[in-house]
């Protein structure tokens, strides 16, 4: 394993956040020249992460060359998985950071689907008239509570220091650990960033802003108050702009959001809502006196290769190209992870906090805008 400050310095290089760091190489494989291949390096194996790395193999000009994962247990399996899938065996990723003209692209497949390019261009065409809100909700019944378990030993063949990172130090606590780290706020913030970088955005998208001027939460530990779980299994966020508001309402363990969806948003109009989720949208009118205002768009699926799929063939056009304007840049990927969080700071203050882009001018709210590090952690200068 790397030293705590390369790996820091290597990621940072790659970009904040990021699982996937390709890079041009000079390989060849039938087909392609060795000038177009382009070799492909995985960060966190596990989960969405191998999703990710496979929907790149997808694509023949893509080869796997290195896998870097915290747990050897998960390394070992995800490199026999790559390995069948390529026939090809996988080297270990530790030096792999290039620091001059990266592409660099965030995980907000959305910005790839075409169903979902469709419905923005139906919102801005103004055919719903004044939108004066936009509901933006993930209820998701599959997300369980967690129980109390007590602390352990590492388990063998995982590097737990580099896991915490810049994290305090506390024993080895397997709720922390794969995909349950979201529920605590060493690690992560709930489905408010969960899921919220991914609709929040299209939230943000669909009507052409950026910051709000206030934002306020309420919210708690209402289904499950005695489990494991640190941040909120219900939430409301109402994010106040200029003449609209965007509220994000969140549940896990319950599946029933609006509109007969668990996950979503609707831009609500003076003539019609539009709905969206991953599996279409359509578009119901508003009805005034039995009289509808506008035309129902009956549900477009969504069609096509698939968000993820096609994100990742635009990543790997944009290497191609050395285009830097990937369909998620970085500093869109950013934006909207700052963007959720500050629903969740509103949450933790329980306060109404004024925003203007960079403070809220309130010192408790400040505070949490970044975390300390661990010594021997910093956060690297580029």
């Amino acid at each position: 394993m790397t030293t705590r400050r390369d790996f820091l310095r290597q990621t940072a290089l790659l970009g904040a956040g990021l699982t996937i760091s390709p890079f041009f190489i000079k390989a060849g494989s039938a087909g392609v020249g060795a000038n177009d291949k382009i070799g492909v390096g995985l960060i966190g194996c596990n989960g969405m992460g191998f999703e990710d790395l496979k929907a790149f193999l997808r694509n023949p000009e893509v080869e796997c060359i290195a896998l870097s994962d915290i747990d050897e247990n998960v390394l070992n399996n995800r490199a026999a998985e790559t390995e069948k899938i390529t026939g090809k065996k996988v080297k270990h990723l530790y030096k792999a950071a290039r620091k001059y003209n990266r592409i660099v692209q965030v995980g907000q497949w959305q910005r790839s689907d075409p169903h979902w390019q469709d419905a923005m261009q139906f919102v801005h065409s103004g055919q719903l008239g004044k939108i004066r809100t936009v509901r933006v909700f993930s209820y998701q019944g599959w997300c369980p509570s967690i129980p109390v378990k007590p602390d352990e030993a590492v388990p063998a063949g995982v590097d737990y220091d580099m896991w915490l990172g810049p994290a305090p130090k506390r024993p080895f606590n397997r709720n922390r650990f794969h995909f349950t780290f979201r529920w605590f706020w060493d690690y992560a913030g709930g489905l408010m960033t969960d899921w919220g970088v991914h609709l929040l955005d299209y939230a943000l998208y669909g009507m052409n802003v950026t910051a709000p001027e206030s934002i306020m939460a309420s919210g708690g530990k209402f289904g499950y108050p005695d489990d494991a779980c640190e941040t909120p299994d219900l939430l409301q966020t109402i994010y106040t702009f200029k003449d609209f508001t965007v509220m994000w309402d969140h549940a896990i363990g319950i599946d029933d959001g609006a509109y007969g969806r668990n996950h979503g948003l609707g831009f609500v109009g003076e003539n019609g809502t539009l709905v969206i989720d991953r599996g279409g949208w359509e578009v119901i009118p508003e009805k005034v006196n039995g009289q509808a205002r506008m035309e129902a768009v009956p549900l477009k699926k969504s069609y096509g290769e698939g968000g993820l799929n096609l994100h990742a063939k635009n990543h790997l056009e944009c290497i191609k190209s050395r285009n830097r304007n990937c369909n998620a840049s970085v500093e869109i990927g950013a934006h909207i992870a700052k963007f959720s969080q500050l629903g969740n700071i509103a949450y933790r203050t329980g306060k109404k906090l004024s925003w203007d882009g960079k403070s809220f001018h309130d010192t408790e709210a400040d505070k949490l805008l970044c975390k300390e590090y661990r010594a021997p952690w910093e956060l690297p200068k580029i």
